[in-house]
């Protein structure tokens, strides 16, 4: 793959970008090398500065849902910005899409539109601690909610020691409010609520793991975390950033029939702009400012270039059909991908909800964070580079997902398959 361009610019980067990238996963750290520059997409191809098209499975790590420069975004975008970008007063499509993402996700009844997945959650645990004048909050590890301080931890040294900070510049005092727990296990969970449960606020996850690998829950665990936080009085909140509009219409809540009390949302309800949003029950949601004392403001919340981008992107996706040709495209490359691994007689384990999944490079189930880390990760650096350098872009690190869109046809995913095919030779010729 020619790169001349793409080098160029990466030692231009390093020269005035820390690290040469605005964030940390596209510097290629997982998976060596260095990164190309991407100068536009059509469809489901990213085109580099180098002109390679790349076949694109991160979609801008999941809100292209439709693609890259989809037609209806694009003209949604272009009326909106040549009415003005930013207003700071009310606008009537901040209501469209609060409209929209209420129509589709259960637990939401009103909706407050912020500007990133982080803010979301950020102000959700806020809220949280608001309502219920408690402190505490329960994270479950490999899950990510953006870089808020007190939830860049690592557990202590039981269930129920509080965590200590994963990153300098995070007080101690901000990580000791966070008590961490593995994913898929309702006993951890008890414990914690057993000991701790007067004392906590919420508990924060993303119902389908999404950043440590795509992990699916375990029949009966949201289930039971949904009765623990009942029975304490405590939230529940959803972190469906990642997979809200992409596992169901209306987020893993209704793909898996679990109510959580809060909502975090982004990614896809912005169709590619910045944007997040986070919801429930007016009971809650109107304990934040202006109407309640819990305070959270944005000045370009809800901006009219993000919620047009949102609008178009929710309006084609729930057009008959679309969702599921979308996750159809994923399901056939799985299939396709886990043949063609077994063929060469390579472990692989394959995960899959909706449109979102993950090849991990290991032999047996991957179920919670320790499991993910255990596969890897050199064998995937190796399928990364491979799939490349032949024109496939899939994620920078084993513990990411992989997205498809409505761009993904039959002809995308064949061509993907036939790629795939030359690189596991190639690695089981390495091996």
């Amino acid at each position: 793959m020619k790169s001349d361009r793409s080098t160029e610019l990466w030692e231009q980067a390093n020269r005035i970008l820390v690290g040469g990238v605005n964030s940390p996963v596209r510097a290629f750290k997982g998976v060596g090398g260095r990164p190309f520059f991407a100068a536009s997409g059509r469809g489901a191809l990213v085109i580099d500065a180098d002109g390679n098209e790349l076949i694109d499975y991160v979609l801008s790590w999941g809100p292209l849902v439709l693609g890259h420069a989809h037609p209806r975004v694009v003209d949604a975008v272009q009326r909106a910005v040549a009415g003005g970008a930013s207003f700071g007063i009310p606008t009537e499509a901040e209501i469209r899409l609060a409209e929209r993402i209420a129509h589709h996700v259960p637990s939401i009844e009103k909706v407050r539109l912020v500007n990133s997945g982080t803010e979301a959650t950020m102000s959700a645990i806020r809220l949280a601690r608001g309502v219920t004048g408690r402190d505490l909050v329960v994270k479950v590890e490999g899950c990510y909610h953006g870089h808020v301080d007190s939830l860049l931890v690592k557990a202590g040294s039981g269930l129920t020691t509080l965590g200590a900070p994963t990153s300098p510049g995070i007080p101690a005092a901000h990580a000791q409010c966070t008590l961490t727990i593995p994913f898929n296990d309702l006993d951890a969970a008890r414990t914690v609520f057993d000991a701790r449960g007067g004392d906590i606020a919420c508990i924060i996850l993303e119902p389908v793991a999404g950043n440590m690998g795509v992990i699916p829950p375990e029949p009966g665990y949201l289930e039971g975390l949904r009765e623990l936080t009942r029975q304490h009085e405590s939230l529940l909140i959803f972190d469906e950033v990642m997979s809200g509009f992409r596992v169901s219409m209306g987020g893993a809540q209704e793909r898996y029939g679990v109510t959580p009390d809060l909502t975090t949302l982004g990614k896809v309800i912005g169709g590619g702009l910045p944007v997040g949003a986070y919801g429930g029950p007016a009971s809650l949601m109107d304990h934040l400012s202006p109407l309640g004392a819990v305070y959270q403001a944005g000045t370009l919340s809800g901006n009219p270039l993000a919620t047009a981008a949102g609008l178009a992107t929710l309006d084609a996706l729930a057009e008959p059909g679309v969702f599921e040709a979308i996750e159809q495209a994923l399901t056939t490359l799985g299939q396709g991908l886990g043949a063609i691994a077994r063929e060469a007689g390579i472990p692989v384990f394959q995960t899959q909800v909706g449109s979102m999944g993950c090849l991990f490079f290991h032999e047996g189930p991957v179920r919670n964070y320790a499991d993910a880390t255990a596969s890897d990760t050199a064998r995937y650096a190796r399928f990364f580079h491979g799939m490349l350098e032949r024109g496939v872009y899939f994620a920078p690190s084993q513990f990411e997902a992989c997205f498809t869109g409505s761009a993904h046809t039959d002809d995308v995913i064949g061509r993907t398959l036939d790629v795939a095919r030359a690189t596991f030779a190639e690695l089981l010729a390495a091996d």
